[in-house]
């Protein structure tokens, strides 16, 4: 079984970084195609990939396609049940489909104004009320994930479809320098020191990218993955 990814830039979209780790953090090969965002291309290209309006998009060599990131998930752990994306305890597994699903439709405050940009570190950003709920929503969840999972840098122990998508999340607290506890600070250094997700930011700081829509008009630093 082979399989195609489309995504959007690396550097801003965060719904393409959650699809591309269900792949590069469990050893799946997959072959890219990057649909720069904002061009009018973006929806032209998008045809081939019918009926899928948004990335990342999925396509398996059978046909299967899955045009949204928590379908890839589910697609990918039922065609490869050894390879890990959910945990093997039935409860931790219940946990972190539940997490996962409630990263996919919700902190609609901290995604809508945080958005993801690996180009930089951006300085004096005060978060407002509803991003500081979303903060604590998170602390909560990551809390109860570790509290069943017991010791390991990741959510249920090892790496898990949980990971993935908390990545982007994990990204924005580094980016904005958002206040998290100590706990909720080390699950943010794993994610800067993962491998794949290193990579992946490598790959959009060679694409050499600025959105300006993204642009947050705050001073600058270097972004803290090194």
């Amino acid at each position: 079984m082979t399989y195609d990814l489309l995504i959007g830039d690396r550097s801003y979209s965060s719904w393409s970084l959650r699809g591309w780790l269900l792949f590069a953090a469990f050893d799946l090969p997959v072959r890219v195609e990057l649909n720069e965002m904002y061009l009018d291309s973006f929806h032209e290209r998008l045809k081939a990939w019918a009926p899928a309006r948004t990335v990342p998009a999925a396509r398996a060599s059978d046909g299967a396609l899955w045009t949204d990131s928590l379908a890839i998930a589910e697609g990918l752990a039922e065609r490869h049940p050894d390879a890990g994306h959910w945990p093997a305890d039935p409860r931790a597994r219940a946990l972190a489909r539940s997490i996962t699903a409630e990263m996919h439709s919700g902190f609609t405050a901290l995604r809508g104004t945080c958005t993801m940009n690996l180009r930089v570190k951006w300085e004096g950003f005060t978060p407002d009320e509803a991003i500081q709920q979303d903060l604590e929503r998170l602390e909560v969840l990551w809390s109860a994930a570790r509290a069943m999972a017991g010791k390991g840098p990741w959510l249920f122990g090892a790496y898990s479809a949980a990971d993935a998508f908390y990545a982007p999340v994990a990204m924005r607290i580094a980016g904005y320098d958002l206040p998290v506890s100590d706990l909720g600070r080390a699950y943010v250094d794993a994610h800067l020191a993962h491998a794949p997700l290193r990579a992946w930011r490598a790959e959009g700081e060679a694409q050499d990218r600025t959105i300006p829509s993204y642009e947050m008009g705050l001073p600058t630093s270097p972004f803290p993955i090194g």
